[in-house]
């Protein structure tokens, strides 16, 4: 943040958050109200007790006033509790919403962002800054109000008692305040870097928790425990700065409290002997003292964590403001796809720089299969990205059915499009929940019934409790070929007009294989389908073979047909596979 005037404005689109809630966010700002006379009242009765009642000996009159007393203190209490606890209901409601608000955007987000962003730094956003814009609401905006209130009212109670006295305390709000001004300014700080190093840690343990059998396997424990170790230090220190400044504050508080206390003392006993002041007043200004130093003290504290939420606000809505978004301005919507896919002199790049795919052209009927084929970084993972709009093309046009898919909504086109990928993707569940991915719509029944299809009910069943058995996050208690038998299972019962397979019999063992294969064929019934693949004894059958060689197609036809060419791509990779096998 720069200056002052963007401070305020991120602060209005704070208190904004707050619209839907605008009943209670007023209920709080009544309580901040009541309070600060409430506040007053105890040492304000202390006062008349004291000169009305204590020093006449009106016993009977002081037990009503203590009465008077004792209820004013229940008061004070039940509306400091109820602003307490109304103040953090807001809290909570304004950043629940705000979590779902972030949430939602994130997953709406193009992958250049999650290609580009470590997992680690959204994860902050969504959970510890949203977290500290709470704190706006909860210790900073409306907290400072009544402070700020009670002050004032102590001030105006005090100088209505005896303005001489008020003025002679006040002696020493100047280095109150100066004190107040270095202390903000240097915890300002200090909070800031606090917040960048939780961002870093969380990123860090993030990709190396995620990451960890990589780390064991290549014997990189000790030298990832030392970077660790360097930036657990510096997040150490910065919040040793910021404790740092805080054991100095309160301190020097406290001392320039009790040095306007001994001021009052000295000034008020000599005037209450010349009875320039009552000794009900110099007992009260005591609790007047303590209740004014009490707000500056904790005023200070209040503008760094409106600060600091202000800080962690401003990150959020740098990442809701994003607008690399997937554009879903389509309106075309459809229950089933007939499945004809055409790529139009396609362009596409990661970068905007290098094109990945170049002007690509190609065509697959309704319910055939294309399988592509190519060397690594050739392009055939980004042609299924491009497909599903999880990238968006640079030039030319993909059309299903004869429509551009930039015309169809985001829910119809995914809907109908599944995908079986080499890397299956399992949450922590049943494998059941896994399957079906929670959506109630699917049974059961539904999903034994698919599995039989596939040839893995029998698979699913030999598991401890069959479909309810508990998958682990990320499925690190199942082998590949359980996750892939699960994703081509999850696919069948989704029922896609296309399906897309991307190296989906890559990683699986021999025995698993067989039953894989069968499932492909399953699948690919009545279906347009891509099948992406390294070995090519999977998609001899397929109805066209496309050879990719750097973003363009180099052969494009029949296993039969390709086979034939003498010196061509595939039949050069066709010899070599099975020269190796």
């Amino acid at each position: 943040m720069e200056g002052n005037k963007l401070d305020w404005q991120i602060l209005k689109r704070v208190v904004r958050l707050a619209k839907p809630y605008e009943v209670l966010f007023y209920l709080c700002l009544f309580l901040a109200i009541i309070l600060a006379p409430l506040n007053v009242l105890r040492p304000y009765l202390i006062n008349i007790m004291v000169d009305d009642y204590i020093l006449k000996y009106d016993l009977e009159g002081l037990a009503r006033m203590s009465v008077v007393f004792l209820g004013g203190v229940i008061l004070t209490v039940i509306a400091r509790y109820y602003f307490t606890y109304q103040v953090n209901v807001l809290g909570q409601s304004i950043i629940r919403d705000l979590r779902v608000r972030v949430f939602k955007h994130i997953t709406s987000l193009k992958l250049t962002y999650f290609d580009k962003t470590p997992v680690g730094t959204s994860t902050t956003r969504t959970i510890n800054d949203i977290e500290t814009i709470n704190s706006i609401f909860t210790q900073g905006v409306i907290t400072i109000i009544a402070d700020i209130l009670s002050m004032v009212v102590i001030i105006t109670v005090m100088f209505i008692t005896s303005w001489k006295l008020t003025l002679i305390c006040l002696l020493t709000m100047p280095l109150m305040v100066i004190a107040t001004y270095i202390f903000k300014e240097k915890v300002k700080v200090s909070y800031q870097k606090v917040r960048n190093q939780i961002s870093a840690m969380n990123a860090f343990l993030n990709e190396r928790i995620t990451g960890m059998r990589i780390v064991q396997i290549f014997n990189k424990e000790e030298q990832e425990q030392d970077k660790f170790d360097v930036i657990n230090v510096k997040y150490k220190k910065a919040n040793l700065d910021s404790i740092l400044y805080y054991a100095i504050f309160y301190p020097v508080v406290e001392i320039i409290s009790a040095l306007s206390l001994a001021l009052m003392i000295w000034w008020g006993a000599g005037a209450y002997i010349q009875d320039q002041v009552s000794f009900g007043a110099l007992v009260a200004f005591q609790v007047y003292i303590s209740m004014l130093f009490r707000p500056l003290r904790m005023l200070a504290d209040s503008f760094n964590t409106l600060q600091m939420g202000l800080v962690a606000a401003e990150r959020v809505f740098t990442l809701i403001d994003r607008t690399d978004q997937i554009s879903d301005n389509g309106d075309v919507e459809v229950d089933r796809f007939e499945g004809k896919v055409e790529f139009e002199n396609v362009s596409f790049s990661y970068d905007n720089q290098i094109d990945i795919l170049k002007s690509l052209s190609f065509s697959i009927p309704k319910n055939e299969t294309l399988a592509i084929v190519g060397s690594t970084g050739s392009g055939k993972t980004t042609i299924i990205n491009t497909l599903g709009r999880f990238y968006e093309i640079r030039k030319g046009s993909i059309k299903i059915d004869d429509v551009d898919i930039r015309s169809y909504t985001l829910d119809s086109l995914r809907n109908r499009i599944g995908m079986v990928l080499q890397d299956v993707f399992l949450f922590n569940g049943t494998l059941l929940d896994n399957i079906t991915l929670r959506d109630s719509s699917i049974s059961e029944e539904r999903v034994i019934e698919a599995s039989k299809m596939i040839g893995a009910h029998a698979f699913f069943e030999d598991m401890p409790g069959g479909y309810q058995f508990k998958v682990l996050e990320r499925g690190n208690n199942m082998s590949m070929g359980q996750r892939q038998l699960i994703s081509f299972v999850r696919a069948l019962v989704f029922d896609p007009d296309i399906l897309i397979l991307d190296e989906a019999t890559s990683s699986i063992d021999t025995e698993t294989e067989a039953i894989i294969q069968n499932a492909i064929e399953t699948l690919i019934v009545n279906r347009t389908s891509i099948v992406i693949a390294h070995r090519l004894s999977t998609i001899r059958n397929a109805d066209q073979i496309m050879v990719l060689n750097k973003g363009e197609i180099a052969e494009i036809g029949s296993h039969e047909k390709l086979i034939q060419q003498e010196n061509g791509h595939y039949k050069g990779m066709h010899d070599l596979q099975f020269q190796l096998s």
